[in-house]
């Protein structure tokens, strides 16, 4: 992609963002998952919540300011502020802090992610299980064939395409051949990091068909924008469909001598 190509394309999205408002430029993207629903509560919690302390400190600043300013209160009075009355406030402010933000945050958070995000789903024929292996600047995917085997002659290897049913438990294991790179679903809320030597899981299901993008969330070099994938969620008919399609036309080539060819890794089962 030259510079005239980029300039090109940044001219078009600034346009068709130009017809957009304010608040639709910033709604985030849809969620297309059967979880994203608590990320999303999640953040805004946390959103109002700052927002709500960030309105009381301007109070206090702007307040402050104004009841003791120079005209009402010629000289200033100095406080070192070690009286029991002071550390007393302090402390009570802190411990309010603390136990309706950072308390509240950490105990959602905290839940979600044991009782949702790490109750892998069982692992059998209803699951649909992918290999992901990040690599600068692209998404490599691999579904094992009709044997069911990763790393075969029978294997579906996709670049930079992705897809995957409606209504199904999907698992991830993800890595990366060269830097750290970050595998991310936004239509999910969903992301795991990509590290060289070793694997990483992460699991969704998805709820609507339709065309959506895979990012990389962490810088990984020069090219980190370019760094992109697409998403094509299917019904379960239409996806069996798509990997039938797939496993007549394609053969892959195992060719353990070439490292750009053969990569992959045999399922690490969930414990």
């Amino acid at each position: 992609m030259n510079l005239y190509s980029l300039y090109f394309k940044f001219i078009m999205i600034s346009a068709k963002a130009s017809e957009m408002s304010f608040w639709e430029r910033i709604k985030p993207p849809v969620d297309i998952s059967t979880n994203g629903h608590l990320i999303d509560s999640l953040f805004n919690l946390t959103t109002y919540l700052i927002l709500f302390f960030f309105v009381l400190v301007c109070l206090g600043l702007f307040g402050f300011s104004y009841l003791y300013h120079k005209k009402k209160h010629p000289v200033a009075l100095y406080v070192h502020g070690t009286s029991r009355k002071h550390i007393a406030i302090v402390v009570a402010i802190a411990t309010l802090v603390f136990v309706v933000i950072d308390m509240q945050i950490t105990g959602i958070s905290n839940h979600d992610y044991m009782e949702v995000f790490t109750k892998w789903p069982k692992e059998d024929a209803e699951v649909v299980k992918v290999e992901v292996l990040g690599q600068q600047w692209a998404w490599n995917f691999r579904y094992a064939g009709k044997d069911g085997i990763f790393n075969t002659e029978d294997d579906i290897v996709t670049l930079n395409d992705l897809r995957l049913p409606t209504n199904k438990k999907i698992v991830f294991q993800v890595t990366a051949k060269d830097v750290i790179h970050s595998f991310s679903l936004p239509n999910t809320r969903q992301k795991i990091d990509a590290m060289p030597g070793r694997v990483s899981k992460m699991w969704v299901e998805l709820t609507k068909t339709g065309n959506y993008e895979v990012a990389c969330a962490q810088i990984c070099g020069t090219f980190h924008y370019r760094m992109q994938a697409k998403l094509k969620v299917y019904t379960p008919e239409e996806f069996q469909k798509w990997q039938d399609e797939m496993s007549y036309r394609t053969t892959y080539a195992v060719e353990k001598e070439n490292a750009d060819l053969y990569w992959g890794w045999k399922w690490i089962a969930n414990n």
